[in-house]
This record gives structure tokens, C-alpha cells and sequence, in this order.
């Protein structure tokens, strides 16, 4: 046998005249760790500076919205929509009631000292009189909608297994399926980010898309009976729209066309004038892969199969399909 020889390293040449874009001088050392205070000072003066470019000059130190409480959070949450299924083990049809109630009055306390935070950030100077009240409110809406949000929840349960042969329960559903997290998530989400809590409900979506890899924006209104398959790698921008007993695979991206530097950030009505993200009708199908951008509009009953790249309207009861792939023999040498 031949020699294995030992793969050279590869090192990027540096231009003449300058770095490679994205890269850092190979220049710059320091005497570690003498001369860590170098660092600690060039660390200071880059906050100082994203600070000044950003109008905030005032250093809010930890107080922004806890990603770690968020998720403990949602967890007890998902625990007292569901509590013979996600609550604790012990939990019997017995007691389950006084469980989700003492659950409830702990975790919205903790919801509401999170969106506290919020309101600091997105009103600086509010007094606590005007903070207290608005985190009544949205805690006192939210709390009201837990019921609706859990039939919610359960008609999408049922979807699951209802459209996966692989499903032998609809508690195997709801325990295993990470599309049933995501959902969940997106569910309490949506209502917060409704409520006035956008960066909160933000927050909590990225828990969801970090522990399933499922990308839905709090902001994307989602009806009823809905179903991901799989769900690695699905994206659903901010103004997406989903109708009824909608169904998606694996892949699937409902998107925004691309940024234009300097544009607005954020927001969409439902009235459709602002909506940067594709309407998708009731009883719509969309296989893996599929990329839908911008606002385009899919009509009821359609069928986008997998790989589509789609930026124009697509009628009702219409099937759209890429090209069929062409199969040939191999030529000599191939």
C-alpha cells in the first residue's frame, strides 16, 4: 500500500495592504496575563462605542428579560396547560387542580417580573405606578387565555396524529413530537407578542427554535389543527399567515424578501398592507423544502411539493411542482 502522507495545513494568506475580510490582524499579542487589563480596557471602549451609535448611554447591567427564566418559565407553563402529561410525576387527576392553580400564581408572577423589564427597556422613565398597571393588564389577558390556547393545543395534537401513520397515541404526540414544543411555545408566544411583550415573546420563541430547531416568530398568526412534520430547519417569518389545518414538512421556509438597509424593523398589520411574509390558506399542504418569499398568497386546499422555490400567488386547489429530475446512465469515466 501507498503512503498516507499528513494533510498540509491550510493557512489564509493576508492581502497585501490589509486583512482577509472578516478576519482580525495577526499582528496584535499581549503578555498573558500580565497584560490581560489590555484586553479588559479594548473590551470597554468597543461597548463604549456600540453604546454611542446606538443612542444608549446609560449601562442597564443585567436588566433585560432572563433567556434561562424564560425557560423555566415556559416550562411550568406547558406543565399546567398539561399536567398529567408534562407536570410532575406524582401529579393525579386528585390533585392536579390545586398543582396548576399554586403553579399558575407562582410562574405568571415570574412572567410578569419579566415583562417588567421589558417595559423598562422599550419606555425608559416609566413610573412604577404606569409599570405596575401595564403588567396587570397583559398578565391579567394572558392568564384569561390560557383555556382557549389549551383547546388550542389540543386540536393540534389531534392534527398530529390524526396526519402522522407513525403516531400510536396522541399522548406520544404531545410527550415526544418536537413540533408539539415548538407549537406550545409559539402558542403563548403569539399572545404575549399580541399583548405588548414583543421582546419577551421573542425570547421565548428562540427557546423553542434552540431546543427543537423549529423557527417560528411570535409574531406569525397560526390557525387552527396545525401540524409540523419532523419540523428540523422549518422558518416562519413575522407577518406569515396560516389558516386552518395547514400541514408543513421538514425544511419548509415561509420567508421575508430580502432587507433593504435602512428599512424598518419589525411589525405587520393583518390587514395585509404591511405583510412581508406568504398568507397560507386552510388545508394547505407544503412538502419538504419548499421556500415560499414575500407576500405572496397560497390559496385553499393547495399542494406545494418539495424543493419549490415560490415568489407569486398561487390559486386555490392548485398543486405546485419543481421540475421532475432527470435520470440518465453514467458516461464512461463518471
Amino acid at each position: 500500500m501507498g503512503r498516507v502522507m499528513p494533510k498540509q495545513q491550510s493557512h489564509p494568506v493576508e492581502p497585501a495592504g490589509g486583512t482577509l475580510p472578516g478576519t482580525i490582524g495577526n499582528d496584535a499579542s499581549i503578555a498573558f496575563p500580565r497584560e490581560l487589563g489590555i484586553v479588559v480596557d479594548g473590551l470597554r471602549q468597543a461597548r463604549l462605542d456600540w453604546r454611542a451609535s446606538h443612542a444608549r448611554h446609560a449601562e442597564r447591567g443585567i436588566q433585560f428579560p432572563s433567556r434561562q427564566a424564560l425557560r423555566r418559565i415556559l416550562r411550568e407553563l406547558g406543565a399546567a396547560l398539561f399536567p398529567l402529561r408534562l407536570g410532575p410525576p406524582e401529579l393525579t387527576a386528585g390533585n392536579e387542580n390545586a398543582w396548576v392553580e399554586a403553579t399558575l400564581e407562582s410562574t405568571l408572577s415570574q412572567l410578569g417580573a419579566q415583562i417588567a423589564i421589558e417595559l423598562r427597556i422599550a419606555r425608559p422613565g416609566i413610573d412604577s405606578v404606569e409599570e405596575g398597571l401595564e403588567v396587570d393588564r397583559i398578565i391579567g389577558a394572558f392568564a384569561a387565555s390560557l383555556p382557549d390556547i389549551r383547546r388550542l393545543l389540543d386540536e393540534d395534537v389531534e392534527a398530529g396524529y390524526a396526519n402522522d401513520p407513525a403516531a400510536r397515541s396522541v399522548d406520544e404526540v404531545l410527550l415526544s413530537y418536537p413540533s408539539l414544543a415548538a407549537i406550545i411555545h409559539h402558542r403563548l408566544a403569539h399572545r404575549l407578542y399580541r399583548l405588548g411583550a414583543p421582546l419577551v415573546a421573542r425570547v421565548v420563541a428562540e427557546v423553542a427554535h434552540a431546543e427543537t430547531g423549529i423557527d417560528i416568530h411570535p409574531g406569525a398568526a397560526i390557525g387552527r389543527s396545525f401540524f409540523i412534520d419532523h419540523g428540523t430547519g422549518i422558518v416562519i417569518g413575522e407577518t406569515a399567515r396560516i389558516g386552518d389545518r395547514v400541514r408543513l414538512y421538514q425544511g419548509v421556509t415561509l420567508g421575508g424578501e430580502p432587507a433593504i438597509a435602512g428599512g424598518a424593523h419589525g411589525g405587520g398589520g393583518d390587514d395585509g398592507t404591511t405583510r412581508r411574509h406568504p398568507a397560507i390558506g386552510d388545508d394547505v399542504v407544503i412538502f419538504a423544502g419548499a421556500v415560499l418569499l414575500g407576500p405572496v398568497t397560497v390559496g385553499a386546499r393547495a399542494r406545494i411539493a418539495g424543493n419549490v422555490w415560490l415568489r407569486r400567488d398561487v390559486p386555490p386547489d392548485s398543486v405546485v411542482e419543481a421540475a421532475e429530475p432527470a435520470i440518465r446512465l453514467k458516461e464512461p469515466g463518471e
